[in-house]
């Protein structure tokens, strides 16, 4: 075989189908001959154009491929099968609903080209190609036998339906009939995945050609899938515990394929797709998994292991709660558990208000702690016998004026102000009354975030927590 242009085999097969009258064969000859390159665009494109034309035989096209998919040279079977690709992806329906609903199949899990190998060897270029190109093949014709089990099993190919927030068909789909697509979908993801090529690996025409075939339909089933993913968790809520179960494991699944899928696009990155191409993937927060651990948990009747902390425990589940956009609703079980998440939260700032609230030192310590801890609406009972000491070493002035100068914004959270508490007057009752601000609770109010959605996957986790 010669790695540049038409071999004698080439030239021959075709003289013999133009002999005998055959000009299907001899185009499906020429889309596939033995040059190490990829099927030439005019070659392609006459079988799409025959795909389309009602006295063409859609079987016999695509026993022609499969045939030609037997031949023992590894640039022919590529070849092949990069072709039937290409008509799945372009041809008419009729040739996928063939591939979908015959027997015939692409049989290359064991295929193994050694003829390069022991006719060339190391020395001779290109020598030891088709022994490393022979995984690649088998990984390609057990993704085009995927894609069809996955026609054959839908009805529809995932490449070519619609996509998006108003019409796309996985986006408008039923809650039990999107828990079966989307296995189906992950099994014809995977199958794609699998091919597993590298930048290296991308060193001639042919593959190079199948490795921009399976990009294009990588961008096409993650957009799918995408919007089968988000329509399943608007309706997770609303779904039976068995349903959400699985739900929750397709989600799971869903964030693993998300950094496989990514992995891809780094290669597609490195070997010169343009960048506008490639899509970024930004991850849901992590609170999203954790809202619908959460859920699951609820129906189930299992306890969710709270924080440790008092801190951890509102912040976990204020991020619970900020994850869903359900909790928004009237739903029965929802509401328990938004209002468990608040008791939780109330309780946890109760007993750390309690705490800095009621110092169990005392005497000189509790002079301290007094004068150090801001969230000390007025000095212990210990202290109130003892003279005033003047901090700012300035002259006595009118402690009740200077305390009602005291403005509730100055104060640090509206939590008091202790220096005007240390300046208490001792016949000033008024003024102390001023001083001491708004020192009602102690505690700062918080916003759980509650407006913002699980599904706006470009936006960050807030933290939900700013002080008003």
């Amino acid at each position: 075989m010669t790695m540049a242009g038409q071999t004698i085999n080439d030239r021959l097969l075709a003289a013999r189908h133009s002999l005998a009258g055959q000009g299907l064969a001899k185009s499906v000859c020429k889309a596939t001959t033995e040059e190490c390159i990829g099927p030439k665009k005019k070659h392609l494109d006459y079988l799409v154009h025959c795909t389309n034309e009602p006295n063409v035989s859609i079987p016999h096209l695509a026993n022609l491929l499969i045939e030609r998919s037997q031949n023992a040279n590894w640039v022919v079977v590529y070849k092949s099968l990069i072709t039937t690709h290409h008509l799945m992806a372009y041809g008419n329906e009729r040739f996928m609903q063939y591939l979908a609903s015959s027997n015939s199949t692409f049989n290359l899990s064991s295929f193994l080209d050694k003829g390069t190998v022991q006719d060339g060897g190391m020395g001779v270029p290109g020598g030891r190609m088709g022994y490393d190109m022979s995984p690649f093949i088998r990984r390609y014709a057990k993704y085009l036998n995927e894609k069809s089990l996955s026609y054959r099993a839908m009805a529809f190919d995932f490449c070519k339906v619609k996509r998006g927030k108003e019409e796309g068909s996985l986006r408008s789909m039923n809650a039990e009939k999107l828990l079966k697509t989307l296995p189906v979908l992950q099994a014809q993801l995977d199958a794609l995945l699998e091919f597993d090529c590298q930048s290296n690996d991308l060193s001639n025409g042919v593959i190079n050609m199948s490795f921009m075939l399976l990009f294009r339909d990588l961008i096409r089933l993650f957009a799918c899938y995408n919007d089968g993913i988000i329509n399943l968790l608007e309706k997770y809520f609303d779904m039976n515990k068995k349903h959400a179960r699985d739900a929750l494991d397709l989600y799971k699944k869903f964030l693993v394929r998300m950094d496989r899928v990514g992995e891809f696009l780094k290669v597609a990155e490195n070997v010169g797709i343009d960048k506008g191409d490639i899509p970024d993937l930004t991850k849901a927060p992590s609170s999203l998994l954790d809202a619908l651990e959460q859920h699951l948990a609820t129906l189930e009747g299992r306890k969710v292991s709270a924080a440790n902390t008092p801190t951890q425990s509102s912040s976990s589940a204020f991020g619970t709660a900020a994850a869903s956009s359900k909790f928004d609703t009237t739903n029965g079980i929802d509401e328990q558990l938004k209002a468990q998440v608040l008791a939780e939260e109330e309780a946890a700032m109760n007993q750390y208000k309690s705490k800095v609230s009621s110092p169990t030192s005392s005497g000189a310590a509790g002079a301290s702690a007094a004068l150090t801890n801001p969230f000390l609406s007025s000095p212990p009972a210990a202290q109130a016998g003892q003279p005033i000491v003047d901090l700012f070493g300035a002259a006595s002035a009118q402690p009740a004026a200077a305390a009602a100068a005291t403005k509730a914004s100055d104060d640090l959270l509206q939590l008091g102000n202790p220096f005007a508490d240390m300046f208490d007057a001792s016949g000033g009752g008024a003024a102390a009354a001023g001083a001491t601000g708004n020192a009602g609770d102690g505690t700062a109010k918080y916003d759980g975030g509650a407006g913002s959605s699980p599904f706006d996957w470009g936006a960050t986790d807030d933290d939900g927590g700013a002080a008003q």
